[in-house]
């Protein structure tokens, strides 16, 4: 029968197939509908059409692609209400990463109300997700409706990057846009910093933003003031130096007279307070030639100097103290009011600042004796090297007071506990929530993984079809159930889906792909997916034929950790169930176990096979790998050379590869140190660490190379791994002492904090050889693996969180290394800094390190020479008083 459309249908019938076919440009001439109840039967069809691509997988997204421009300028020219409209062309379902047709949605538009094209116009720019994305539609739309151009956010970020884009130079096209006076305000009001600014930002430059805005407040286009408020305000609002940098270029390019400066004198006092390093330089600069030319009160000066003087950055604090000298040469008078803010420097880190301030306070110290006391109270604060000269100028009011005399006590973390885990769910209901969510979620932890296995385990043994009915609804929407898309199942699945599939019966409809051959990676996130992957194949496989009870190798700690005592009980627990245990769940439970001697005989008494092997693992069956250590040479490559670093190699253990399943032989294969690995992430590393939790050293030896990258390439996130490492069982040795040394020498500050995280932990358990990784710093550094600048700034971190007993024990072998050299290398100052701190403040006793007498007694007054002969008072203060007779 054929079916033949009405009149009322047929034009409509003709958009839909255009708008399927995606002929977008016949659509103008189509979209003349006489009236609108046409119009409204034809969204009807546009929705069901849009619902149909919404519903479409992955497989249809060429056919989206296709499709949705001609369905963006069909429905656009359908709605009849300007909000609706703007979140028809607005919606993110039908653009994906596709630019408007903007000339045929205009036409499409043509024959609407100017303020109706307005009110469209302004409310694309209030759609905050594709504001910037649709300026030029907004753009053509403000033109033709001859209305004010919008100025949220997204419209001015449009507007800049158009402009920043354009084929035109900057200033000309900045100079013909009918909107510059309205919008360059705005630059400066974002909630985020304009990105295109920053690209551009040089203040030289005459093609770039600064110069041109600059050259648009001389012309009259854009008022001066508002510049240099909008620069201010945009400051004082902080972020990063890369936000903030474009609008101190813009307020460099308009080089503000002397009389803007000492206007916006206050909000340079508050950037030199807070700001970023780099912007409260330039306000400190700024600030200084006010005050050189008498503009700043001995107030502000004050105010501005107890902000600078307790910030961190030694520069900034250098530069505030030659200010203040230059101001109290300038006039004396101002002693009384600027001296007390040197307090501040009495009390930084930096021993050498202490020394430039107390000289400072000598040469303008006044008779007042409110001001002697004032300061004689402050110079408590300073290092013992400086004391003695304190109370020599300001009297004993500057001695320590009698508290400071009691005995140093180390501060260390408490040492991390065991956390048990929690037991399997208890009820089918709870078990589907937690498979659910893991398999849903990108992330997991060790605790949610074997949880839910296990759940799914002990209910499939229990009542697996009770256990299918709930999981089904619940894993509606994972594509391996799809029956469109099942074809791609071909019976592989990652990670607990594997299990789940099991429990479903849901068989793989795909084509198995031809083999590829065997591959082997030397990563050992490989060899641990293919242990970990054979173990939730056997779970689904026994899941299928008979399901186990429960599994052997679900640990009893949170790390991954398995009590002895449990295993062997649940040994027994199968021994009187008659279930034989699964190979690779056992083999895993034997990597898992805690070795603890006294154990082995219980295991030993079971009478059963398992009994027998977890009894020899116990003893010596359950040794870690050996490990070779030595230098790999320097490799030159195509930016520079790796220099020479310190490798572990790890021998084979033949109880591994004798007795367990296949599925485990790479864990268990002699490996030479390879390159740096990409397998791995924070979760990867969280499971591995809990597939071996009681074999750290070879964990250890492992993850080495991932960590020299990071001191040696420039590498970042390497050390994710460390502080769970230092918090695993089993021995800490050679192994994890010299991942610890090469990370406190990793380029970035986040990797270095892990690394002392980790010293700190073993230190807290009190598996810390401080003499071991002192040696390997040493050795480190005379390689060029670690740079003494790097290990400076984490040891000092570690001092300052209250180890300074432990940061020097670490540090006394290493100075030698440092000393005894050739040259000085860059941050040897900053290492005996530390190590001077830590002797002052936990009255260590302890011989003088080879070479500090020497040093200390070179001519000079370089940091190195200064700080080593404050360590060798502070290690002479310290040291006994010899014995009478």
């Amino acid at each position: 029968m054929n079916i033949t459309s009405t009149p009322e249908q047929a034009p409509a019938d003709g958009v839909l197939e255009a708008v399927r076919q995606g002929r977008t440009a016949e659509l103008p001439g189509l979209l003349k509908l006489p009236d609108r109840a046409q119009r409204r039967r034809l969204l009807v069809g546009l929705k069901e059409l849009r619902g149909e691509l919404r519903a479409q997988g992955w497989d249809g997204r060429q056919q989206r692609d296709l499709m949705n421009p001609a369905l963006v300028v069909a429905g656009a020219g359908c709605h009849t209400g300007a909000a609706a409209a703007a979140a028809w062309i607005g919606a993110r379902d039908m653009r994906r990463w596709q630019q408007l047709p903007l000339g045929i949605l205009l036409d499409v538009l043509a024959d609407r109300d100017p303020a109706w094209l307005g009110d469209l116009a302004h409310r694309l720019a209030a759609r905050a997700a594709t504001a910037e994305q649709d300026y030029p539609l907004i753009s053509e739309l403000v033109r033709i409706a001859r209305c004010p151009m919008p100025t949220t956010d997204g419209c001015v970020e449009g507007w800049a990057m158009a402009l920043g884009t354009s084929r035109a130079p900057l200033a000309r096209a900045l100079r013909s846009d009918p909107h510059v006076a309205a919008l360059v305000p705005c630059l400066f009001e974002t909630a985020e910093p304009v990105r295109s600014l920053g690209w551009r930002c040089d203040p030289d430059d005459p093609h770039q933003w600064p110069a041109v805005l600059t050259g648009l407040a001389a012309d009259g286009i854009v008022d001066r003031a508002v510049l240099l408020d909008g620069c201010t305000a945009r400051l004082l609002r902080g972020g990063k130096h890369q936000q903030l940098k474009p609008y101190q270029a813009v307020w460099q390019a308009l080089r503000p007279t002397e009389e803007e400066e000492r206007e916006r004198a206050a909000d340079w006092i508050a950037l030199t307070a807070d700001a970023p390093s780099p912007v409260a330089g330039y306000a400190q600069q700024t600030l200084a030639r006010l005050a050189a030319a008498g503009h700043l009160a001995p107030r502000l000066l004050a105010e501005m100097s107890a902000a600078v003087l307790f910030r961190p950055e030694k520069k900034l604090v250098r530069a505030q103290l030659v200010l203040i000298g230059k101001e109290l040469r300038r006039d004396p008078a101002t002693a009384p009011e600027l001296l007390p803010v040197l307090g501040e420097a009495f009390a930084h880190t930096d021993t050498d600042i202490q020394e430039r301030a107390l000289k400072l306070a000598a040469l303008h110290l006044t008779g007042d004796p409110a001001l002697r006391a004032e300061l004689a109270e402050q110079a408590r604060s300073l290092s013992p090297a400086h004391r003695t000269r304190a109370v020599e100028l300001l009297g004993q009011d500057a001695a320590a007071p009698a508290e400071d005399t009691e005995p140093y006590q180390e501060l260390l973390p408490p040492p991390p506990m065991a956390v048990p885990l929690a037991p399997a769910p208890g009820t089918i209901a709870e078990t589907v929530e937690l498979v659910a969510a893991v398999i849903n979620s990108r992330t997991t932890t060790v605790e949610e993984f074997e949880r839910a296995l296990d759940g799914l385990v002990r209910h499939a043994h229990r009542d697996r079809s009770a256990l299918a009915a709930a999981l089904r609804p619940a894993l509606a929407g994972q594509w391996w159930l799809d029956p469109a898309r099942s074809r791609w199942y071909t019976g592989d699945l990652p990670g607990l889906a594997h299990v789940a599939a099991a429990v479903l019966d849901a068989q793989p409809t795909g084509e198995e792909p031809e083999a590829l051959g065997s591959w082997r990676s030397d990563c050992h996130h490989t060899a641990f997916a293919v242990a970990r992957h054979a173990r939730l194949a056997e779970a689904a496989r026994h899941i299928r034929i008979r399901p186990l009870p429960f599994l052997l190798a679900t640990p009893t700690e949170q790390t991954g950790t398995l009590d002895p005592r449990v295993l062997a009980e649940r040994l027994a627990a199968y021994e009187r169930l008659r279930e034989q245990p699964a190979p690779v769940d056992f083999a895993q439970a034997l990597l898992r176990v805690r070795r603890d001697t006294a154990v082995a005989p219980a295991a030993a008494a079971l009478g059963t096979p398992e009994g027998d092997r977890l009894a020899a693992w116990l003893g010596a069956a359950g040794e870690p790998a050996g490990l070779t250590r030595r230098t790999a040479p320097a490799v030159p490559y195509a930016y520079g050379e790796t220099p020479a670093h310190l490798v572990l190699d790890t021998a084979e253990r033949p109880t591994v590869l004798g007795e367990f399943p296949d599925a485990f032989r790479e864990l268990a294969q002699a490996r030479k140190a390879a390159d740096r690995c990409w397998d791995g992430g924070q979760d990867a590393d969280a499971l591995l660490i809990a597939a071996m939790p009681e074999d750290r050293e070879t964990l250890a030896a492992w993850w080495l190379p991932e960590v020299t990258a990071c001191a040696v390439h420039e590498g970042r996130g390497g050390l994710s791994a460390l502080p769970g490492l230092a918090a695993a069982g089993g021995p800490a040795g050679p192994a994890l002492h010299l991942a610890v040394a090469t990370g406190l020498g990793a380029r970035h500050a986040d990797d270095r904090l892990r690394a002392v995280d980790a010293l700190l932990t073993l230190a807290a358990r009190e598996e810390l050889d401080a003499g071991r990784l002192g040696g390997d710093l040493g050795e480190l550094l005379n390689l060029g693996t670690v740079k003494p600048n790097r290990l400076a700034d984490s040891l000092r971190t570690a001092a300052a969180t209250g180890a300074c007993a432990t940061t020097w024990a670490v540090l006394a072998p290493v100075l030698p290394v440092l000393l005894t050299g050739r040259a000085d290398p860059k941050g040897a100052g900053d290492l005996l800094a530390t190590a001077a701190d830590c002797v002052e403040q936990s009255g260590a006793s302890s011989p003088e390190p080879a070479g500090l007498a020497e040093t200390a007694t070179r001519p000079g007054r370089s940091r190195l020479v200064t700080q080593a002969k404050r360590l060798r008072e502070a290690l002479r203060r310290n040291a006994p008083a010899p014995a009478n007779g």
